[in-house]
């Protein structure tokens, strides 16, 4: 990977950190920054999720959640954030933890 993607992709999971931040007030999030241990760690550490951010050309949107999907700890919800270049970014998830996610907010609005 050249300095100009390392750059690309490092401005994207700042971003992501403001945006997050905006979105839940009060919570911790931070750009996850490889541990010395070898732990995995989240591109944006963030409460609940665990964002995988692709930046790019064409990312490719299935590597991206298998790669969340697979060094995603119990009770983090795997996802995959995508900024194809010039283009709105989206997430990505596996339905399961989608209609999880919805029922928690259909109870929540419930109460």
């Amino acid at each position: 990977m050249g300095a100009l993607s390392r750059r690309k992709g490092a401005a994207w999971e700042r971003e992501l950190v403001h945006r997050f931040r905006e979105a839940m007030p009060g919570a911790e999030v931070r750009r996850g920054l490889q541990c010395r241990s070898g732990e995995e760690v989240p591109d944006v550490d963030c409460p609940v999720l665990w964002p995988e951010a692709k930046r790019g050309r064409q990312p490719n949107v299935r590597a991206a959640l298998r790669q969340a999907e697979a060094s995603a700890p119990e009770g983090r919800i795997p996802i995959a954030v995508i900024r194809d270049d010039r283009a709105e970014p989206f997430v990505a998830l596996s339905l399961e933890d989608f209609l999880e996610l919805l029922r928690e907010w259909w109870e929540g609005r419930a109460r």
